[in-house]
């Protein structure tokens, strides 16, 4: 399948394949782009026929293919997501993987967590995921806590939904004892390591951690406590190599998942082809608030 690529965005994994001492590319000459959406314009498959709107993204899109950073893509038609009605291409790219793992990690929290029925925390919460999240749940009716280290994201999470901002420190409590007191309903954790290590400890009676990154480890270490004596659940949340029926449900979810101004908030700005480098510069040293959009057009 051919498809004329309308919007890319950029996502930390992008930032991960170009750095020099990472192992995410897996070729030496790559385009980039772990997101993609556009048109079919040309297909020897006719369960994707030329005119249909997709979403490309996992599959190895930007690691181990050719992504979304170019006006064109060819793909497998298997590695393509039809969009749902109701989602064009922008507002798919708005959301993007980022969006996509936000709605997976909230349809898995909400089999533990009822919306109104305590504080779900948010960590990483100005970066994509992070974001995304505090918005979709915010919309959801969730009381949502975004926890951020910088001061100046507080107005911008805010404006997301989140009730409170707070810093990693609230997750500190009694750091003498194998728990801390029972605080949150649940999580989306974008962070992992010690702070997934640390959300574990705080969660309610039935509570769940969503984890969806590794930011700050890949590895933590925690006790079995809060699993047999809070009845704690760990959950994980993939969003490269998901079924076909998955990520036709997740994105069908996204569809009026927030109304138009909410999802413009995301937006922290759109580039063309020849600023995705700055781009990843800026996603590398935390700047960004929310969503950097591709236009490959530019």
């Amino acid at each position: 399948v051919e498809v004329a690529v309308e919007w890319s965005c950029l996502n930390f994994k992008d930032s991960m394949v170009v750095s020099p001492a990472g192992r995410v590319a897996r070729r030496d000459q790559l385009i980039g782009g772990v997101d993609a959406a556009g048109w079919v314009i040309g297909s020897n498959n006719p369960s994707v026929p030329v005119g249909t709107a997709v979403v490309a993204h996992g599959r190895g899109f930007g690691t181990s293919h050719h992504g979304g950073f170019a006006p064109r893509l060819r793909a497998d038609a298997s590695w393509l997501t039809a969009l749902p009605a109701g989602l064009d291409a922008r507002s798919s790219m708005v959301f993007g993987t980022a969006g996509y793992t936000a709605m997976a990690s909230i349809l898995e929290l909400e089999r533990h967590v009822d919306p109104g029925s305590g504080e779900v925390l948010v960590t990483g919460a100005t970066g994509g995921v992070g974001s995304v999240s505090v918005a979709l749940l915010a919309a959801r009716g969730h009381d949502v806590t975004a926890l951020s280290r910088k001061a100046s994201s507080h107005g911008f999470l805010e404006g997301l939904g989140a009730a409170r901002v707070v810093a990693p420190e609230v997750l500190v409590d009694h750091p003498d004892r194998v728990l801390g007191a029972a605080r949150f309903a649940g999580a989306i954790d974008c962070v992992g390591g010690d702070t997934l290590a640390a959300i574990l400890r705080v969660l309610r009676w039935g509570g769940v951690a969503v984890a969806t990154g590794l930011v700050g480890g890949a590895s933590f270490a925690t006790t079995v406590y809060p699993f047999i004596t809070r009845g704690v659940s760990l959950v994980g949340i993939d969003s490269v190599d998901a079924p076909a029926p998955v990520r036709s449900s997740v994105w069908a979810a996204l569809v009026g998942a927030l109304d138009a101004s909410t999802l413009e908030a995301l937006v922290d700005k759109e580039i063309g082809l020849e600023a995705i480098n700055d781009g990843l510069h800026q996603l590398d040293r935390g700047d960004a608030h929310g969503r950097i959009l591709v236009d490959p057009s530019r």
